[in-house]
């Protein structure tokens, strides 16, 4: 083994050992055993906590506020009986009700060991200090609640969101994969008085798992096999994520009981305070949001579409020395519904076979293409269609002034503005004949590949 390979093998596993070392904090492996520690908050407790104040704190009672799913945590390798969400959803709500400032949560959930440890204390009092009824024995009564809160944890929605990506190359590997779950609830304030339901209130919060690894697998040398593999879980922890959610219920109960004028503020003048001006903003995204929070703009395309665009194309046929040459077109598509648009792109392209063809012609395709997400922003498409090439002087070596063609693109389009899409895409054409590079021969006929940037302006709003 020469100095130069030992120098080598000793700086590598340096590097390796410091990419250990840099990876260990991002990874929180648990090195050591970990001390108590107070329980984390989630980034809605601030919030909750800088509302502004209430004219008069509510009495409130919760007799009862649990997980209504029925859901268990989802498994691969067999039966689970353990629950997906926390069974003790009462105790986050009440402790979110009394660090909020706005409630006065009062014991309901274990009424009964309430009562009994009121009579032993009474009990005890009459013993020890005697029967008169007017002595200090009396207890205080009990306050009573002016609203009641309902409801629980009524879904709970596993694998909303998979996916993942991967590569692997000459024996080493990199990938990772997620996966979205989310949980819902519901609060409702109901008046003691009446029994008249108050306010009802939705939230939902997204539980959110990912999983990283890198690996390699080679033979460093004859009968000798080096095989390396790290990576890491992340499982968002699901109580948390429940609290998150109920804070967002208090939240979102005070706020819009007080726009309904059912308790007051201390200072009216907070209803133009940042808490509810953020929250008045949430509210209006929500409305043109879809189920899984992504933002929906209607009619972000319309009827008419004017384009250009500018890219390659390459020959493929039967020579293999096909050579990348520019290609330019205009386009106008009409629309027959959200998803589908009639196309006719028109242009000049040129297509090259070494030593064999120059040629420069224009071209005529009409095409229908799908839209798959219409109303996003980003989207995929594709198309298919007719058409032909023109050249007067003949087309290649064919010797023809038209030679007709099948074609077909995949691409993807970006909304940059609200008329104006981006795109970018790739395409094929196959012609009907195998004429153009002069041979005939093979099963298939002369075709042509490219890659295309284009821009497109859309005009007329399509009706809902």
């Amino acid at each position: 083994m020469t100095q130069k390979t030992i120098l080598l093998r000793r700086v590598l596993a340096i590097i390796a050992v410091v990419l250990v070392a840099a990876c260990g904090p991002y990874m929180h492996q648990p090195m050591k055993p970990r001390r108590a520690i107070l329980g984390p908050e989630t980034p809605v407790k601030k919030t909750l906590l800088d509302l502004p104040k209430p004219q008069e704190k509510i009495v409130t009672a919760v007799y009862k506020f649990r997980d209504q799913t029925g859901q268990y945590k989802p498994s691969e390798t067999g039966a689970n009986w353990s629950t997906a969400v926390t069974q003790g959803a009462t105790t986050i709500l009440i402790r979110a009700l009394e660090e909020s400032g706005w409630f006065i949560p009062i014991e309901r959930e274990n009424m009964a060991n309430l009562l009994n440890e009121r009579k032993i204390i009474r009990t005890s009092r009459s013993q020890y200090e005697g029967k008169d009824e007017n002595n200090n024995s009396l207890l205080p009564p009990l306050l009573f609640a002016g609203i009641i809160l309902e409801g629980g944890i009524i879904s709970y929605e596993s694998n909303i969101l998979t996916g993942g990506a991967g590569i692997r190359y000459f024996g080493a590997d990199i990938s990772g994969q997620y996966r979205e779950d989310r949980v819902s609830i519901y609060i409702r304030a109901v008046s003691t008085a009446n029994g008249k339901v108050l306010k009802t209130v939705y939230t939902t919060k997204s539980i959110l798992s990912q999983e990283v690894s890198v690996g390699l697998f080679r033979y460093v040398k004859s009968k000798r096999l080096l095989e390396a593999e790290t990576g890491f879980t992340y499982n968002e922890p699901s109580e948390i994520c429940v609290t998150e959610a109920i804070e967002k219920a208090i939240e979102s109960l005070i706020i819009e009981g007080v726009q309904e004028k059912l308790w007051g503020l201390k200072d009216p003048k907070d209803t133009a305070s940042v808490s509810f001006t953020n929250y008045r903003e949430e509210k209006r995204i929500n409305y043109s949001s879809d189920p899984l929070g992504r933002k929906v703009e209607k009619n972000n395309r319309g009827k008419l579409a004017l384009g250009a665009s500018v890219g390659s194309n390459k020959y493929y046929g039967d020579f293999t020395s096909g050579q990348i040459r520019p290609k330019t077109s205009v386009s106008i598509g009409f629309a027959v519904s959200p998803h589908l648009y009639i196309d006719n792109e028109n242009g000049y392209r040129g297509l090259m076979v070494k030593d064999k063809v120059d040629d420069d012609s224009y071209f005529s395709d009409l095409s229908l293409r799908y839209v798959f997400l219409p109303y996003d922003r980003f989207t995929s498409y594709m198309s298919i269609g007719v058409g032909f090439d023109y050249n007067p002087k003949g087309i290649g070596l064919s010797g023809d002034t038209y030679l007709s063609k099948i074609n077909g693109s995949f691409g993807l389009e970006f909304m940059a503005r609200k008329n104006l899409g981006l795109s970018v895409s790739s395409g094929w054409n196959y012609y009907l004949s195998d004429k153009f590079d002069g041979a005939i021969s093979g099963q298939n006929n002369d075709m042509g590949w490219g890659i295309s940037l284009g821009m497109k302006f859309y005009f007329f709003k399509l009706k809902q």
